[in-house]
């Protein structure tokens, strides 16, 4: 199966490469993409990661699908949404079937992108979804571009958060918003969350107070002033890590630009 599957994603590699081209004018900024980081992963450790988004984390995306629809009223929205570090691009097509928005898949990785669309091809989707090699730390795309972009599993491997949030910011359209974190949403059952813990054997373990600290000094140092953090304890949830996410807005105006970015 493996083998397979292996075969799938370098027959589709190519074709896929067209895709990529669907971001056109909307998504290259005119910035040279000069990282090399896509070189170290291969299609092997890739399906890695496709495994555990199909078995392990399978229940997590249509919840935190629900909560992002429901948080950010995107169910008759129209315009772009960015999933950046995506992956498989699980929690787009989970997104793609409660809006109508078009997806795109950012990635460091480009050895996900036949998996994904062929999955958004299967489940009707193929046409709503892009897919562009993307470092979070120097996004291609241009200024005020997406109508939402959300993250999940993906900032902590940023070697340069700040830089990374920056940017996430400089592609949001006035008004828009970003949702970046790790872990589960809030409307996960606990039983689910406590069975995908024991799953991970404890690979997932990190300090949530520090991150969270993390993430108010990358909004503090940004000047952004209009965020929110989200810390998810569900009744009965106490003795599971249901991560830390970040909220935060971008003003309509360019007064109220001024007033969120302080005197930066």
């Amino acid at each position: 199966m493996e083998t397979n599957l292996m075969t799938g994603l370098s027959r589709l590699f190519n074709l896929f490469a067209l895709t990529l081209l669907l971001c056109g004018a909307g998504c290259y900024n005119g910035k040279s993409l000069q990282s090399t980081a896509s070189e170290k992963y291969t299609e092997r450790n890739t399906l890695g990661m496709i495994r555990t988004s199909r078995e392990t984390l399978a229940p997590v995306y249509a919840p935190l699908a629900e909560q992002i629809v429901a948080d950010f009223d995107l169910s008759e929205k129209e315009g772009i949404g960015i999933d950046l570090g995506s992956g498989p691009g699980t929690l787009i097509l989970e997104l793609c079937e409660r809006t109508w928005l078009h997806w795109v898949n950012a990635d460091i990785n480009p050895h996900f992108f036949p998996h994904f669309y062929r999955q958004a091809q299967e489940r009707g989707f193929g046409h709503r979804v892009s897919a562009v090699f993307a470092d979070a730390h120097d996004l291609p795309f241009r200024d005020n571009y997406a109508d939402i972009i959300v993250s999940r599993g993906s900032f902590h491997l940023w070697e340069d958060k700040v830089r990374a949030f920056g940017e996430i910011y400089r592609v949001l359209k006035p008004g828009a918003a970003a949702f970046i974190g790790r872990g589960f949403s809030r409307n996960l059952p606990v039983e689910t969350a406590k069975k995908i813990r024991e799953k991970q054997r404890g690979k997932m373990k990190y300090d949530v107070e520090k991150t969270a600290n993390e993430l108010y000094h990358i909004m503090n140092t940004l000047g952004i002033k209009e965020y929110k953090l989200h810390r998810p304890q569900p009744p009965g949830s106490e003795n599971v890590n249901y991560g830390v996410w970040i909220e935060f807005h971008k003003p309509k105006s360019d007064e109220d630009e001024k007033q969120n970015r302080g005197n930066k």
